[in-house]
């Protein structure tokens, strides 16, 4: 049974490259916003299905990527600092920053937890009331609902030795950022399906409408990926600039409102800074002030110091699909995944790391 949904799966993948390619009649430039999708495109080997005059160029979807190298210093001093234990998910352990990263501070002796969820953090906390529990939050409006959650349930418990540094991001104000650029040159974009699950397709409305972009938000199944690309090229051709949703079984057109409401409870608005991208006004997420207790950069006094990307790094002009990674002078020769540079290497979402794993 398996084998024939799988020969079924490829046959409906075959049937909907040939309609693609017949909506297509000249040069066609996408971007995929979401890592996933860089991810599931190589993965499945679709760049070998898709027609000669599309070029898929890969955005700033990768939220270990875009975390700035100030940050990752950052997040070292808080390793550093005596009875603090760090707590994160795993692609960020390997990130370099300019002392190190979080895996060689830990192998020297500092505290640092890999965790599968912010709760698991917390659990840490209430272990060991003696350590303050930092937990290194980055990510973008996926991942945000749950650490809200995490921050409320601490008061809750009155867990005082547990604290989040917020460096989540959110998606919307990046694109406006990207597309403000007139250089950028991209015809459609696939919009996260991930993120869209919360903030649902109607966040990108204003994108669209401001910006004359087409926008498709897409699944991660190669149906639905080539799905998302047929709808694109219709609009391109048609000339109409509006938002379709071609992940409904996930995405609804509102979102998440309960994941909203959390978020909203818990976060506001601040500016950010992005790898690459530099500072983007109401792009990041800070504690309110009734939560201030459980703020990290602010209980530790946390400085951000200016950091410069890796000598000879691509990862910057990458994430804003100015370049691609077999542009760069150290791709799989300095920069592998056992030995990265920079970012786009090590994370899963990375789009150097599909390049070096599938694309070459």
């Amino acid at each position: 049974m398996k084998q024939l949904e799988e020969f079924r799966g490829r046959g409906l993948t075959v049937a909907l490259a040939g309609k693609l390619r017949s909506r297509i009649d000249g040069p066609l430039r996408v971007m995929e916003v979401c890592g996933t999708h860089t991810n599931a495109v190589f993965r499945h080997g679709l760049r070998a299905m898709f027609p000669p005059d599309l070029r898929l160029i890969s955005g700033p979807g990768c939220p270990v990527c875009v975390t700035p190298a100030g940050e990752i210093d950052a997040f070292l001093d808080v390793c550093h600092r005596p009875q603090v234990t760090a707590a994160t998910f795993g692609d960020l352990v390997r990130v370099p920053g300019r002392r190190g990263s979080l895996a060689s501070a830990r192998a020297e002796g500092a505290s640092v937890e890999v965790v599968y969820s912010p709760m698991d953090a917390l659990s840490l906390a209430e272990a060991d009331r003696s350590r303050l529990v930092v937990f290194l939050g980055i990510g973008f409006e996926t991942t945000v609902p749950a650490v809200a959650a995490t921050i409320k349930e601490a008061r809750r418990r009155g867990l005082e030795n547990f604290a989040v540094y917020s460096a989540h991001k959110t998606m919307p104000a990046a694109l406006e950022a990207l597309l403000s650029d007139p250089d950028l040159g991209v015809d459609g974009l696939l919009c996260p399906g991930h993120v869209s699950t919360v903030i649902g397709a109607r966040a990108y409305e204003p994108i669209a409408r401001r910006h004359g972009m087409p926008c498709v938000v897409a699944g991660f199944e190669p149906a639905d990926i080539f799905e998302a690309l047929i709808l694109l090229a219709g609009q391109i051709r048609d000339g109409r600039a509006v938002v379709e949703n071609a992940y409904p079984r996930a995405v609804t057109w509102e979102g998440n409102a309960r994941a909203q409401r959390t978020i909203d409870e818990v976060f506001r608005p601040a500016d950010a800074e992005w790898r690459g991208l530099g500072v983007i006004p109401g792009s990041g997420l800070a504690l309110r002030d009734e939560f201030a207790q459980f703020d990290a950069a602010g209980r530790l006094e946390i400085r951000i110091t200016p950091s410069p990307e890796p000598k000879g790094c691509l990862c910057g002009a990458i994430l804003k699909g100015q370049r691609i990674p077999t542009d760069c002078p150290l791709f799989a020769t300095r920069c592998t995944p056992v030995e990265p540079v920079g970012p786009c290497m090590v994370s899963t979402e990375g789009t150097c790391s599909a390049y070096y794993r599938f694309g070459r």
